[in-house]
């Protein structure tokens, strides 16, 4: 299935007339997001599915998230719903590198604000540091956490996919309050 997406430059002069739903979690869409856009998190769609609907009925819905691989997969999940959506080339990352605002609530402290990426790099290091360590100090069998690990990032960059990330997406840090959802859906109701 192809996708239909947009560049950052095409999105940034037609702003005015897109819904924006950032997929990302709670804590990366604190970190800066494109202007106006609704935070709806990927494992959240499904909930959101009716608005979604009404929103793209009613004008062109952009789908957003870090690099683009979430939002496709959004973008993939809405389309077997009846429901047309176009995904932001190169997410969000691409958007502040063609020298674009993104939007930060004031009282967001970026510094507690990990993009996922991050939170699996730091993840995964720390679990092949570990596996390292008690294979040294306790047993050797320990290292084969290390080469789980190893072998989980290879088939996540041939799959373009991430079970860590995943994981770690359901931490309550990386979820929406059940209020704020609610009140995100009602924005998406009102445009």
């Amino acid at each position: 299935m192809t996708i239909a997406a947009i560049d950052p430059r095409q999105a940034k002069t037609r702003l005015h007339e897109l819904v924006v739903i950032d997929v990302r979690t709670p804590g990366e869409f604190a970190g800066g997001h494109v202007p106006g856009a609704l935070n709806i998190p990927l494992d959240q769609l499904d909930r959101a599915l009716p608005d979604i609907r009404d929103a793209a009925e009613r004008g062109e819905v952009l789908v957003v998230c870090a690099s683009g691989a979430r939002s496709e997969k959004a973008c993939v999940q809405l389309a077997g719903k009846g429901i047309h959506t176009v995904t932001l080339s190169g997410g969000t990352g691409a958007w502040a590198a063609q020298g674009h605002e993104l939007d930060r609530p004031l009282a967001c402290d970026v510094k507690s604000a990990w993009s996922m990426d991050r939170q699996v790099r730091l993840t995964a290091g720390s679990l092949v540091l570990l596996g390292l360590a008690l294979g040294e100090v306790v047993h050797p069998a320990f290292r084969l956490l290390s080469a789980g690990i190893a072998g989980g990032l290879v088939f996540s960059a041939v799959t373009n996919t991430c079970g860590m990330a995943a994981m770690l997406g359901k931490l309550p840090y990386n979820r929406p309050r059940k209020a704020d959802l609610d009140a995100t859906l009602a924005r998406l109701r009102s445009l």
